[in-house]
């Protein structure tokens, strides 16, 4: 049996879910339908839990480097300029969240990123090729590849639809993508040039005090002098570089705005959709093909990431004999998927309404609480919680973090004091964390300033095991 994992989908969750598996050396292969690869900004927003999940996979220096901190937006009103706003607020970094800031890059430039990392593994997204039957039996996946050469029958263990809203393989699969579509709203993306105005900020601009959601607003893109362009669009108005100037010459008073080289559109209806299963058999749902938000709030592409980094590690264990985390994925997700609908629908519902803090982002947005502990659960930190940071310091003393030690396809397990033998776990990095002072035997880490027991709310004895993807999977 061939133990090969299709991914139809070549977008942030597609090259995620690659990358994931093909560092644990897992056979991948990655086709989108597309003729070429998408050159828009769309999902500009990475939210910190995101940048934890890009650490992991090596890319963070590049999404960094690449990217820009969130953007203060000047706000105007009636053309007049009436103060500056935050999306969200700054958070300094501690222990437990080395990157509590949302990051913004557009999607595009994400997407190139992600795709260099798994060239590195020798792995090449497949495009002009369209994923348009599948079956399965017990042992694995048919599937059949339409391009312009012709048609391909390929077989694999497992695959999954990370092929957007319109899903081919969620549609193969009759599964029910429940919830609505409201085609009274349209809004207007785009990524389009503003020469005249300061690309170090963003710019919003409202007809006035009384209706702050009337206008648009113009988010920089970093790399260049585009802006993100967002805006409520009339139902007769076409996406086009005059509708924009139009809005322009509107709600800037005596600016003199001038937009040119729209080079990216598209217009979005609130299309607010839950897949009813995120898998049928050996084949799984990811990212927009299991679950559909409005961009209020830049939940999409975060979300469809994290489906994407809890479903390889899972995979893998199936693939090696261990199918029981694999029947994980869709309760964990699929409730996750849906909480954060709820908050996208929330804040597109304030922006709707007219409502003085619809523009503002609160904790819940950057993702950090996500968790997958049972109901009822009680306690600090208890299994299906995210796994905090901390600096601690090697057996050379030299100062690294506990996500050093996470990074990488294993699972790890702690053991706090310097009492007891070390747990014996074969599919897992085993350390001691220690308190400064102590000794011990094997590998251990020193927990120079206490944030570890801190973090983990532990006491001498205590064993706590992370998941691949940063979670707790047991503390006893």
């Amino acid at each position: 049996m061939t133990n090969q994992v299709l991914i139809a989908g070549a977008g942030p969750t597609g090259l995620t879910l690659a990358i994931d598996l093909a560092r644990r050396g897992i056979p991948v292969r990655v086709v989108d339908k597309a003729d070429e690869f998408f050159a828009g900004s769309r999902g500009d927003g990475i939210l910190p839990r995101t940048l934890e999940v890009f650490d992991d996979l090596g890319v963070l220096e590049a999404v960094t480097n690449a990217g820009i901190p969130a953007p203060v937006m000047r706000a105007y009103f009636g053309g007049e300029f009436v103060g500056e706003r935050r999306m969200f607020e700054p958070a300094e970094p501690t222990p437990a969240i080395p990157y509590p800031n949302p990051w913004f890059l557009g999607q595009s430039r994400t997407e190139a990123i992600l795709r260099a990392r798994l060239a590195e593994f020798g792995v090449h997204v497949e495009l002009g090729t369209a994923l348009t039957d599948l079956t399965q039996d017990d042992d694995g996946v048919t599937a059949t590849l339409t391009t312009a050469d012709g048609v391909e029958t390929v077989r694999a263990a497992y695959l999954v639809g990370a092929d957007g809203g319109r899903s081919t393989v969620r549609k193969t699969l009759g599964i029910p993508f429940e919830g609505s579509t409201d085609d009274s709203i349209r809004m207007l993306l785009g990524d389009v040039r503003a020469d005249v105005l300061d690309h170090d900020y963003g710019h919003w601009f409202a007809a006035s005090a009384e209706r702050p959601m009337e206008g648009f607003a113009l988010s920089p893109l970093p790399g260049g002098r585009h802006f993100q362009f967002g805006a409520p669009l009339d139902a007769a108005a076409e996406p086009t570089l005059a509708v924009l100037q139009d809005m322009a010459d509107r709600y800037t008073g005596t600016m003199d705005l001038e937009f040119t080289d729209l080079t990216w559109v598209t217009v979005w209806r609130p299309n607010i959709r839950l897949a009813a299963r995120f898998g049928d058999g050996r084949v799984f749902l990811a990212g927009d093909a299991a679950h559909v938000h409005p961009p209020t709030g830049g939940q999409g592409m975060n979300t469809g990431i994290q489906d994407a980094y809890n479903l390889g590690w899972k995979l893998a264990a199936a693939l090696l004999g261990d199918p029981a985390p694999l029947r994980t994925y869709e309760p964990e997700r699929r409730t996750v998927a849906a909480r954060v609908l709820g908050l996208s629908t929330e804040l597109l519902d304030k922006l709707v309404e007219g409502k003085a803090d619809a523009m503002e982002r609160g904790e819940e947005a950057r993702q950090l609480s996500v968790s997958y502990r049972e109901p009822g659960a009680t306690g600090r930190l208890v299994a299906g919680d995210r796994a905090p940071d901390a600096p601690v310091k090697d057996v050379d003393g030299q100062p690294v973090r506990l996500f050093d030690l996470f990074r990488g396809p294993h699972a790890t397990v702690l053991m706090f004091g310097d009492g007891g033998e070390l747990p014996g776990a074969t599919d897992a990095e085993v350390y001691r964390v220690i308190r400064p002072g102590t000794t011990a035997s094997g590998r251990y880490v020193v927990d120079v300033d206490g944030h570890a027991f801190d973090a983990y709310a532990a006491t001498d004895g205590d064993v706590v095991e992370i998941r691949p993807d940063g979670y707790l999977a047991r503390r006893d």
